[in-house]
Parts: C-alpha cells; sequence; structure tokens
C-alpha cells in the first residue's frame, strides 16, 4: 500500500511516499521538467556517484501508476535511509557538517546557474557519519539577480544554533525542538550582549537583521504592503555571501569539556576480566544471527556499538552526553565508518512526535522498529536519576518487540552509591529481586550473568508472546 509521509507535505511540488520499505516521491508538472534538467547536468550525477545525495531514479513498476493516480505528473525513487533523525538529536559537529554540506551543494549549484530554494537541516540525513542531501526537488535553476532564498532559514536553522553553542556554550536542541522552523535573529538577539555581539558571525547575521526584521515589523503595521521586487543581486555578491559563510561556519568549534561520562569507557569501575566477560556475552548474542536495526541506548562513546555494528546493518546509539557523542561521531567520521549513528538524546524524555497534527516529526521510537537493543548500565540512571519506576522502563522497552541485553547495576554497586547521595527518596523497589520478578513477566530469560562479585547482572532477553 502507497503511504504518504506524513512530515512531507510544504512543498507543493512534490510529496514522498512509502511502499514496501521503498523511499518514493511524487513531483508535479514543474518539478518533473526541473528534475528532467537536473538529470542531464554533470555536476548533478557528480554528487550522486560521490554520496553527497540521495540516489535517485525515475519509477517505471506500478508505483508509477498509483502514484500518478494521487495527482502527481512523475515518479521517482530515492535510497533508503538507514534511520530517520532530527537536527536536535545532532550533536555540534554533526550539524556543523550538515550545514557545511548544504553550503558545498549550495556553491557549486550557483556555479552552474542552479540554486537551491530552501536551507533547512531537515533536508539532510545521515549514513553513519557521512552527511545525505535527500530534498531532490529543492535544486532548482537560478534566476538571474535572484538572491539566495534560503539564506534567512540557514541562519535559523544551522547557523543560530551552531552560534549558540560555540559562542556562549548554551545547548541548542531544546530550542530546535520546541521551534522546528529555527530561530529567528529577534529571539537569538538577546542572547548576545557586550563584547559576545562581535564574536565571529554575530553582528553580519544576528545583529543586523534582528534590526532589519524589527523594522520591517513596524512599517508593515503603519505602511501598506510594498508590491515592488525585491533587490536583485548579482553573483558575485551571493557567491561572497556563500563563501562569507562557509568561513563563518567553519571557524566555530564547540567548546569541550570533562563529563561525568564522555571518558567512561576508560575510567568505569569494571577489572578486565570483568570488561572481558561483558565484551564476550554481548558479542555472543548479537552475533547469532543478523539485524537490519540495533539501538544501543546509553552508548557512552560506543564500544559497545561498534561490538554491534560488526554483525547488524545498521546500530543507533543514543546518549544524552553530549560529549560521548561527539566523540564518536568524530572518531567514525575518522575512520569513514557509515554503520553507526550517534544521537543526542535524554532517554528519559526521548524526541516525541510533534509538528503539524502530532505527525510532521516522527517520535524516536515510532521510526523503525530495532530488532535488538543493549541496554547497558543505563536502568539505574532512569529509575534512580529520572525516578521512573521500573516496571514504566520495561514495558517501553517491551512494547519495541526486540531481542534485548540489559544490564541491571546492584545497589552495592559503587555507579548507584554515587546516584544515591544527597537522594531523600530511599528507592527501596530498586533491587535485583523486584527487578528479575519484573523481567520474567514480559521476557523470556534466555541467558544471565554476573558482573563485578554480583553487584551487577545482565540479561539476553526475548519478549514474551
Amino acid at each position: 500500500m502507497l503511504v504518504a509521509d506524513s512530515g512531507s507535505f510544504k512543498d507543493p511540488t512534490s510529496r514522498v511516499y512509502h511502499y514496501q520499505g521503498r523511499i518514493l516521491r511524487g513531483l508535479n508538472t514543474h518539478g518533473a521538467e526541473i528534475y528532467s534538467a537536473a538529470e542531464q547536468t554533470a555536476f548533478f550525477a557528480k554528487w550522486m556517484q560521490s554520496g553527497k545525495i540521495a540516489r535517485s531514479w525515475r519509477v517505471e513498476d506500478e508505483q508509477n501508476a498509483a502514484i500518478l493516480k494521487d495527482g502527481w505528473a512523475a515518479a521517482i525513487e530515492h535510497q533508503r535511509v538507514p534511520f530517520i533523525s532530527y537536527p536536535y538529536e545532532w550533536p555540534f559537529a554533526m550539524l556543523k557538517d550538515a550545514a557545511l554540506l548544504h553550503l558545498d551543494l549550495l556553491a557549486e549549484s550557483m556555479k552552474n546557474n542552479w540554486t537551491l530554494k530552501d536551507a533547512t537541516p531537515y533536508n539532510i540525513q545521515w549514513q553513519g557519519a557521512q552527511p545525505l542531501f535527500i530534498d531532490i526537488p529543492s535544486l532548482q535553476p537560478h534566476t538571474a539577480g535572484e538572491p539566495w532564498v534560503g539564506y534567512r532559514q540557514f541562519c535559523m536553522t544551522f547557523l543560530f544554533p551552531l552560534m549558540l553553542r560555540a559562542h556562549l556554550n548554551i545547548n541548542y536542541a531544546p530550542l530546535l525542538r520546541s521551534e522546528l522552523d529555527g530561530i529567528a535573529a529577534a529571539d537569538i538577539r538577546p542572547y548576545f550582549s557586550g563584547r559576545h555581539i562581535f564574536k565571529k558571525g554575530v553582528l553580519p547575521h544576528v545583529v543586523f537583521p534582528a534590526i532589519a526584521e524589527a523594522a520591517a515589523i513596524k512599517n508593515k503595521a503603519t505602511k501598506p504592503a510594498d508590491k515592488s521586487p525585491g533587490k536583485k543581486q548579482s553573483e558575485a555578491i551571493i557567491m561572497g555571501l556563500i563563501y562569507g559563510m562557509q568561513n563563518t561556519v567553519q571557524k566555530l568549534h564547540r567548546p569541550t569539556k570533562q563529563t561525568t561520562w564522555s571518558d567512561y569507557e576508560t575510567t568505569h569501575s569494571y577489572n578486565d576480566d570483568d570488561v572481558t566477560a561483558k565484551e564476550n556475552f554481548v558479542r555472543k548474542h548479537v552475533s547469532s544471527q543478523k539485524r537490519n536495526l540495533v539501538w544501543d541506548l546509553g552508548c557512552n562513546a560506543g564500544a559497545y556499538s561498534a561490538i554491534c555494528a560488526e554483525h547488524a546493518d545498521y546500530v543507533v546509539s543514543v546518549d544524552g552526553d553530549e560529549e560521548a557523542i561527539e566523540r564518536l561521531y568524530l572518531s567514525q567520521k575518522q575512520r569513514g565508518e557509515n554503520k553507526i549513528l550517534p544521537l543526542t538524546m535524554n532517554l528519559a524524555n526521548i524526541s516525541p512526535s510533534q509538528g503539524w497534527a502530532g505527525k510532521e516529526r516522527s517520535a524516536f521510537d515510532k521510526r523503525q522498529q530495532p530488532q535488538f537493543i543493549i541496554c547497558l548500565a543505563l536502568v539505574h540512571h532512569l529509575r534512580i536519576s529520572a525516578n521512573i519506576p521500573l516496571d514504566l522502563i520495561l514495558d517501553w522497552l517491551r512494547q519495541t518487540d526486540a531481542q534485548i541485553i540489559i544490564e541491571f547495576v546492584g545497589r552495592d554497586d559503587d555507579m548507584t552509591k554515587r546516584l544515591l547521595q544527597n537522594k531523600d527518596e530511599t528507592y527501596d523497589d530498586y533491587n535485583l529481586e523486584n527487578f528479575d520478578s519484573a523481567v520474567r513477566r514480559r521476557f523470556i530469560v534466555e541467558d544471565e550473568a554476573m558482573l563485578k562479585d554480583g553487584t551487577r547482572k545482565l540479561y539476553f532477553l526475548h519478549p514474551r508472546q
């Protein structure tokens, strides 16, 4: 059955559809003509060959007829992205690399008399550590004198979030999550005061545009609408703006800091025998069969994600520590890996379904079903730090219908003792007996192993039917 994508509706020239794991797109007459013209260009073919944009081809089978019946003039198919993610889940380095990819494509488009009609990170997805531009209909012939139409959107969704982190060390994720269209210049302007207005890019891209936006709003309230055409810009001016933006983005760097968990893989309290036993337990069960998708929840810097990636098509690695995820992404990028997607997210408050009708952006756990989940040294954080009852944690894991490796960290473990410090609540329910009973009500225990002199326990679980 052909199903329209709930997040693809804002572009009147096209719409994305799903059909039996395939990604199809309907194009109207104008969009089909532009796609035909783009197919003939050398730079478009080069992009596709280099992996910068999603591989795309015309649909000639029965689904072409179904899309035409839905009112479109033509249909194309795109390569499938292993797992959809959103910019409010990307660490700084990922958002920066996505911004640079967009600017690179825009600059090369302009050199060939083409342009990109919008500039949003939602047009970019990931194949591991490789950014991939997916919104093919965004590519349009450039009209002489037309300015960079996506400039304001680029600032709101790429530049301003990066500036907040680089210049002020403010986490942009909550802002991008609450404002899907990005952060307006007028809204970001109050963050920059005193010497901060002289930081890289702030005056030209924040302060001056905020003044211009305020003046435009005032003029709208006091003057009739201006129907005169906008100011024309030469190609040289546009290219100067693009190159200047590339320089600005390239020089933005995230302040690094030591966090509790970013070096966990070298500062944990396991001895060598326990480390080996834990790795062997994970490897034994993740290697028992090939899986399409694995989640590593609470992945730290991804040591166990790497083990899973040896035996799965794709691994989504999630942790609330942005520093750890940043390191994982950069290490994957350096090695040219494309099987691990690092995402930063508070697992006690996962990305929700939101946007138009609550369906434009899907919740993390509603995008694609994993076949396997590893959940190591996470439960005690969810129970003690986030106050989520064990039953609710296990219910959420059970609804994925996945096989699971989960680790229980007992009350006598030094990490649990650290979490219980300065806590008035004693969490009397948090013990191995209660956890074990709750697990067995929902899962079949296929294997188990004790670690750290009995203070931790590993389980390999199948969901009960």
